[in-house]
């Protein structure tokens, strides 16, 4: 209770444009949380192989990675807010239509739209949030930012697994049926989220801002182009890595409960919203770790300290000992990401900070894409215990090298102004 009043004084601190954006946004997470659930549970109650849902994960994190560099871009060009809008707007579109979709080549399709539209508001939000907010205040907004969505995602997953079991229970329908329509809500909680973000606005504002941004901001990094990039470079190659590490497990950890133990979709549900409480609460965390031992240190100890509770959730035959494994790698795996995001800000000159962004995300989608059909495919050939204990053992290699590379490349230097 006392971190939840601490996040709504926060939040209350911020500007109306701010405000408007984290519930708009949060509002969109909620929706985004019930698809991320259950829509890979909604495709093997169709009857489908395990095979199409590592197509859905890999085209959707594909078009990501193809359009995220582009509507950075554009974002720079035409204005955050509505890049923001409309990528959410279309978006909103594909989930409705995914949601009744019920063979192989539209869902494929549509996930692929989804993709291309959600990286016009993947990219655009935290550029969005640095140009409303002073550089005193941007490492608070992003840990608070970030403590919201993953809330929002605890909502979100939480409501999509126990919609579809009371409705499969009291209307006597078929689970896929009942999938279908918690898939629905979310969409239409996602619709919602539209409308506090088309009251944003595209400038800063309060004046306060401006002042401050002249009074208090660090001085002028070198914004040499070949700096910069090879600055841009070790961030992205550092992603990459945690991105083909999660893109092998994150995504079928619903199948990996549903396959390996029987477990129900509330269990499911359940079991994800509540690694997302944790990683919320350890994200309001880090930014006192992070003052303590350094942002980079910080960033690494909570990446390293995951690793153990990875291969306990690979290898054990336990539900309640893979929920405890998964819970505490969520958690620490996760609360490192607003740390990450300060640490780029201030390494990055602001002429490249977009870039930086864009790329960033990109090549962490372009690791989900490329794995998809990997998981799944070790799934098929290993069955539901050897082949998860391979993906997420594979995942924890990647998880130690992009620390150590991390170690190497940041920790020994003072890049992060430390």
């Amino acid at each position: 209770m006392i971190r939840v009043s601490e996040l709504k004084q926060k939040f209350y601190s911020f500007n109306r444009n701010v405000r408007l954006f984290i519930i708009g946004n949060a509002l969109l997470q909620i929706g985004m949380g019930v698809f991320m659930v259950m829509y890979n549970l909604y495709i093997r109650e169709l009857g489908m192989p395990e095979t199409v849902n590592g197509k859905v994960i890999s085209m959707t994190a594909m078009a990501s990675a193809i359009m995220l560099v582009p509507a950075g871009f554009l974002s720079d060009k035409f204005g955050r807010k509505w890049m923001i809008v409309g990528g959410a707007l279309l978006a909103v579109t594909t989930l409705f239509y995914r949601g009744i979709a019920v063979s192989e080549t539209p869902i494929i399709t549509a996930a692929f739209l989804t993709g291309l539209f959600m990286a016009f508001v993947q990219v655009s939000g935290i550029p969005f949030l640095a140009e409303n907010s002073s550089p005193t205040e941007r490492v608070k907004l992003f840990s608070v930012n970030f403590a919201i969505i993953t809330v929002a995602n605890v909502i979100g997953s939480l409501s999509g697994g126990i919609i579809a079991d009371v409705l499969e229970t009291v209307l006597k329908i078929s689970a896929a049926e009942a999938i279908r329509y918690s898939l629905l809500v979310g969409a239409s909680i996602y619709t919602i989220g539209l409308i506090p973000l088309f009251k944003l606005q595209e400038k800063p504002a309060e004046e306060k801002v401006k002042r401050e941004l002249t009074s208090n901001e660090a001085p002028e990094l070198d914004d040499s182009f070949k700096r910069n990039l090879i600055v841009i470079f070790h961030f992205s190659f550092a992603s990459l890595l945690i991105g083909f590490g999660s893109g092998l497990v994150v995504p079928y950890l619903n199948l990996y409960f549903a396959n390996r133990f029987d477990a129900t979709n509330s269990f499911i549900g359940f079991v994800l919203s509540l690694g997302s409480a944790m990683t919320a609460v350890a994200a309001m965390i880090g930014p006192a770790l992070s003052r303590k031992v350094g942002k980079v240190k910080a960033l690494i100890l909570f990446q390293a300290l995951s690793i153990p509770f990875l291969l306990l959730t690979a290898y054990t035959t336990s539900l309640w000992l893979a929920s405890l494994g998964f819970l505490l790698r969520q958690a620490l795996m996760n609360a490192g990401n607003p740390i990450q995001s300060a640490v780029a800000m201030e390494v990055v000159s602001d002429k490249y900070k977009g870039l930086a962004n864009s790329m960033n995300q990109m090549v962490f989608s372009l690791g989900w894409a490329m794995m998809g059909t990997v998981a799944t495919g070790l799934v098929v050939a290993h069955g539901s215990y050897w082949g998860y204990a391979y993906a997420f053992t594979i995942t924890a290699g990647l998880y130690i090298i992009s620390c150590t590379y991390y170690y190497f490349i940041f920790g020994r230097r003072k890049l992060a102004g430390e």
